[in-house]
């Protein structure tokens, strides 16, 4: 679209931003209908969504169409998570469900990966997309369309799933299912709740502050031809192994809270690391990308404590919704940054330090006051 230097950041974020709020809103909306309607039609209509928006963004002309578009598949890209997470926490048996959500989570992210990888390799796949709508297209446009057609190729996989047990169990209890205002009617409830979200918030700092602005940070500490594609795909990469041994650690130590205090100190060496080594090649700065990205890798415990500490009637709401709001998150630090750069002037390696500072406080804040879900018995219902 004709963008480069500060004005393609700043587009950037903008279009980041209206992803994460279509996600905030999605959250809610596809939460409620998970306990009101049932996890495998949340599955489905959430995959059909972003995957129509996602064809859609690579005929984008202009930034406007782009981020209504990004707002679209924000909304479509809410409920997928937290519908397949709930229905794993309710179909598998307490001992093997944390196996169940790292397996989840831990392939999930690799998505992240393929996409730069086809967008790196898009000629393999424009000439096939030619002969099928008779125009040429580049990378970015093949990554868009080839995201969307493995979307719908995955609704077509997921068309002999199988509603949970324990929701359909619930279905004809007077009990009030998916009332997400209910969250907030009681203080401890709503803490709970609180303390969930807050657990998640460093790793999307890592992800839309840091690995967003890679070429940005690289380029004030002197690192040159930083490509952030590459540092996306070896931050997922990373994370990919990371939220592999977080869920396969809490189960083996019986902990989700150890686990998650463990990466939290991981987290805690990884930032700086990555902040402030300067003048090295970028194939190093990569595999510090990539060591990031496990750091970040407890997602699959936090997508499992969110799920683990609701009742069946408000269970969808919870994990859909949580994940949701902490991507919402990089809403605030996104702001933050910009307040600590540009209205106090701070350099950009300072301003993102100060974020991250306040991103961990609040996780360490919220683990230490949130009870242990481990072995936690699912098959029950929130009085509400």
């Amino acid at each position: 679209m004709g963008l480069s230097g500060q004005a393609l950041t700043d587009a950037g974020l903008t279009l980041m931003n209206w992803q994460m709020i279509g996600m905030l809103i999605g959250g809610i909306l596809w939460g409620i209908l998970g306990d009101r309607k049932g996890r495998v039609s949340v599955l489905f209509g959430s995959i059909l969504l972003y995957s129509l928006a996602n064809l859609a963004n690579a005929f984008v002309t202009d930034l406007t169409t782009y981020a209504i578009l990004r707002l679209v598949a924000g909304i479509g890209l809410a409920g997928e998570l937290g519908a397949g997470i709930t229905l794993v926490s309710e179909t598998m048996t307490q001992k093997h469900r944390g196996y169940g959500t790292m397996v989840v989570v831990s392939f999930g992210v690799l998505g992240a990966v393929a996409a730069n990888l086809v967008a790196r390799n898009g000629d393999i796949f424009s000439g096939f997309l030619n002969r099928i709508f008779g125009s040429t297209f580049s990378n970015w446009q093949v990554a868009y369309i080839i995201g969307g057609i493995l979307g719908l190729f995955l609704l077509a996989l997921r068309a002999g799933a199988y509603e949970s047990h324990m929701y359909k169990s619930l279905e004809s209890e007077p009990t009030s299912k998916g009332n997400f205002f209910r969250l907030f009617s009681e203080k401890k409830r709503l803490m709970k709740y609180i303390y969930c979200i807050a657990i998640g918030v460093p790793i999307w700092y890592m992800i839309g502050i840091l690995i967003a602005l890679s070429k940005d940070i690289c380029a004030e500490k002197g690192i040159t031809n930083v490509n952030t594609g590459n540092a996306v795909m070896f931050f997922y990469i990373g994370t990919s192994f990371g939220d592999f041994m977080s869920g396969y650690l809490s189960q083996v130590f019986k902990s989700r809270k150890k686990i998650i205090v463990f990466y939290l100190i991981i987290t805690i060496i990884a930032v700086p690391i990555y902040l402030y080594v300067q003048n090295i090649s970028p194939e190093l700065f990569y595999w510090i990308c990539a060591f990031l990205g496990f750091a970040a890798g407890f997602w699959a415990v936090f997508v499992t404590i969110a799920s683990e500490q609701f009742g069946t009637n408000i269970r969808s709401t919870v994990t859909t919704t949580v994940p949701n709001f902490v991507r919402g998150s990089l809403v605030l630090l996104t702001f933050m940054l910009t307040f600590f750069h540009k209205s106090l002037g701070m350099d950009l390696v300072t301003s993102c330090l100060l974020v991250g500072i306040f991103s961990i406080g609040v996780s360490a804040w919220a683990i230490r006051r949130m009870d242990e879900t481990y072995h936690k018995e699912l098959n029950y219902a929130e009085m509400m």
